[in-house]
């Protein structure tokens, strides 16, 4: 410990500022951090699971225009959508990626729209109008889960979950591209929550980050085909197959 006469200032130059013992601050693995009355600096936060700021999306503007053939319908079952064509009509390249590209808005009535926009139209869409539009929906389903906001998250893992079931072959289909969806499942498959002897009411609506993405996990190596299973564990080292566990 220095004396009062001999204490260093902190010097604002090209030199590390000292800590409150008067050592210096040096990064680490370097010629510096081996002298001494120097300490190692800590490394900076990654901030990996930091909530990012949605960027504006495309159904918004898309909405705000009223390109879309959609009103707002209540009845006793609640809100929903009706739709002004009939969905057989609608060119599913050009609605069903703005559907998707609307999962990252966090207001109303957007996030219902496309919440309930993408449901209408993967329960009417089949095999012929759904597959062919696989490959345009990646970057929007990527752009949402690069949110890392924990309702943003949640509601595109459901809508990739009614994706997949929606239509033969479309598990398949996505497994080229696990490469650019599944680093978010990686950081966030062990995110649950430890409610001790408490209840979790998250459990009723599904929206549980760590079993939605267990889930969805499940859901792709079923219906990915033979090659799902060495992709996903390639991403995600940690997934065990839930075709080979023991009954």
């Amino acid at each position: 410990m220095p004396t009062a006469g001999t204490w260093k200032v902190p010097f604002k130059g090209k030199f590390s500022p000292y800590d409150c013992e008067g050592n210096r601050m040096v990064p680490a693995f370097s010629i510096s951090s081996m002298q001494r009355n120097t300490t190692v600096s800590p490394p900076p936060a990654c901030s990996a699971y930091r909530a990012r700021p949605p960027a504006g999306s495309t159904f918004r503007q898309s909405y705000d225009r009223g390109d879309f053939p959609i009103a707002l319908k209540h009845d006793g079952r609640g809100n929903r959508i009706s739709w002004k064509v009939p969905l057989e009509s609608l060119d599913y390249h050009y609605y069903l990626p703005l559907f998707f590209d609307g999962l990252r808005e966090t207001q109303h009535p957007y996030v219902f729209f496309a919440v309930q926009g993408i449901e209408d139209l993967l329960a009417r869409g089949g095999s012929k109008k759904v597959l062919p539009v696989i490959p345009q929906l990646i970057i929007p389903i990527k752009l949402a889960l690069n949110t890392r906001r924990d309702a943003v998250m949640c509601r595109t893992l459901k809508a990739l979950n009614k994706l997949v079931k929606s239509a033969d072959y479309v598990g398949q289909a996505l497994v080229p591209y696990y490469r650019q969806l599944l680093p978010v499942f990686n950081l966030f498959k062990q995110k649950n929550l430890n409610s001790g002897d408490g209840i979790d009411y998250h459990q009723r609506f599904s929206e549980n980050i760590g079993d939605l993405i267990e889930e969805t996990l499940e859901l792709m190596e079923k219906r990915g085909g033979p090659d799902a299973f060495i992709n996903i564990k390639y991403m995600i080292p940690t997934y065990e197959s839930c075709l080979l566990r023991k009954p």
